[in-house]
């Protein structure tokens, strides 16, 4: 449940960030309204969350293959 609830937070619950690198940003700072700006660090963080979704998807698969293996060793 715990598991969960964290999973659920950090998922949901995204604090704004600039991530752009040092290239782009150049590139973009002499846009003046800044819409292309905001449209490009979404852009990013949207791309850099999928690595993090994938690699906990397949942790929880391993820690539950884990789980069900000492359960059942310990019934035998």
């Amino acid at each position: 449940m715990k598991t969960g609830l964290f999973f659920f937070l950090v998922v949901i619950c995204v604090l704004p960030a600039e991530a752009q690198c040092a290239m782009c940003r150049a590139v973009i700072e002499s846009e003046e309204s800044g819409e292309m700006a905001k449209g490009i660090n979404n852009g990013i963080i949207y791309l850099m969350v999928f690595p993090y979704i994938l690699v906990g998807g397949i942790g929880y698969i391993i820690y539950r293959s884990r789980k069900k293996i000492k359960s059942n060793r310990a019934l035998h």
